[in-house]
C-alpha cells in the first residue's frame, strides 16, 4: 500500500509540476518520496532555487513560511497545517520590538525555527548549522538571539561576542537529560555520542561531537566510528544509514520523537498534493522584513 501511494504521489507531483521537500525528522516514509530532503538551512535554499510552480514541504510550519518567503511566485503548501512548532510559539514579534528597545545597537539573530513575523523583525536569520558563522559576521558586539536558549548558549562558547538569549527551547531536545545520556552509554561504552546544539548545555557537555542535521549526515560519511549514539529525532537515524549504512546507530531515546513532525504521512501528502487547500501564505508587509532577514543569512552563508 505504502508503494502505491508513494507512486500516485511522484505522478501527481510531476503532473503539477511541484517539488517535495522533506525535513530530515520526517517519517522514512516521506523522507523517501521527497525530491530532496535536509536541514532548514539546505531546503530553504533550494526552495529559493528550484524552478518548479508548487513546494510541498514536509516538515513544520516555520519551514513552509520560509519558503514561502523566499518563493512568493510558488504555491507553497504544508500537507498538514497544524504542524507547528512549540519553540517557534515561545517569541513573538512584540517580544522582539521590546528587546531591541531594551538593548539599542544590538542586532537580532533569529534561529529559522521562528515564524515570519518574528523573522520580520530580526536582522538576520540563522540555523543551527551556520548560527556561530552568522553571529561572527553580524556588526554588532552585542546579539539579541532568538529563540533558542541552548543554541545561543552553545554559540556564546566560541564568540567573544556577548549573546543575550530568549528564553525559549525545543520541548523534544529539553526532554533529553544527562541521566538519559548516561544511561545509554552504560549499554554503549564504545559509542561516539553526537547531539543537537538544540539539547542543554550539560548534555551537550557529554557530547563527543555536537552538529545540526546537515552537518550529522557529512559527518557520518567520513567518520571511522563504527557506533554512534545520536541524539537528536529519532527519525534522523534514516537519513544517517542512506548515506553511511555501515555504521550502528542508537536512538540517544525512545522518547526523542517530536509529535509534530510525525503528522505527516503519505496519505496525508497525497490530499495535501490532491487538494492544494493547506496553503501557506505571508502577509507583504511581513513578508518583505523577513525576505530581508532570510536573504541576508543567505548570503552570508557562503
Amino acid at each position: 500500500m505504502h508503494m502505491d501511494l508513494a507512486d500516485q504521489i511522484k505522478t501527481l507531483a510531476r503532473e503539477k509540476n511541484a517539488i517535495i521537500l522533506a525535513h530530515n525528522y520526517q517519517i522514512p516514509e516521506i523522507q523517501d518520496v521527497a525530491d530532496f530532503s535536509g536541514d532548514s538551512l539546505e531546503l530553504a535554499q533550494i526552495a529559493s532555487k528550484n524552478d518548479a510552480r508548487m513546494i510541498a514541504f514536509c516538515g513544520v510550519h516555520f519551514m513552509a513560511e520560509s519558503a514561502a518567503i523566499l518563493s512568493p511566485q510558488k504555491k507553497v503548501i504544508i500537507p498538514d497545517p497544524t504542524a507547528g512548532c512549540p519553540m517557534a510559539d515561545m517569541v513573538d514579534a512584540d517580544d522582539v520590538i521590546e528587546m531591541k528597545k531594551q538593548n539599542p545597537g544590538a542586532m537580532v539573530v533569529t534561529y529559522i525555527n521562528s515564524t515570519a513575523s518574528v523573522k520580520a523583525q530580526s536582522d538576520v536569520i540563522c540555523t543551527s548549522s551556520n548560527a556561530l558563522k552568522i553571529v561572527e559576521r553580524v556588526e554588532a558586539d552585542t546579539v539579541l538571539f532568538f529563540p533558542d536558549r541552548n543554541l545561543g548558549s552553545y554559540v556564546q562558547r566560541f564568540t567573544k561576542k556577548k549573546i543575550i538569549t530568549w528564553n525559549g527551547f525545543c520541548p523534544t531536545h529539553e526532554r533529553f537529560t544527562t541521566e538519559d545520556l548516561t544511561a545509554i552509554k552504560k549499554k554503549h561504552p564504545d559509542a561516539l555520542v553526537m547531539v543537537h546544539p538544540e539539547c542543554r548545555p550539560d548534555v551537550i557537555d557529554m557530547a563527543d561531537e555536537v552538529f545540526s542535521t546537515g552537518q550529522m549526515v557529512k559527518f557520518v560519511k567520513s567518520t571511522n566510528s563504527k557506533k554512534i549514539i545520536v541524539g537528536t529525532e529519532t527519525d534522523m537515524i534514516h537519513r544517517l544509514k542512506q548515506v553511511a549504512p555501515h555504521i550502528e546507530y542508537i536512538p540517544a531515546s525512545d522518547s526523542f520523537i517530536c509529535p509534530n513532525m510525525k503528522k505527516i504521512n503519505l496519505s496525508v501528502l497525497l490530499g495535501g498534493l490532491r487538494d492544494e487547500e493547506t496553503v501557506v501564505t505571508v502577509p507583504q508587509d511581513v513578508r518583505e522584513g523577513a525576505r530581508k532577514a532570510l536573504q541576508r543569512m543567505l548570503d552570508l552563508s557562503y
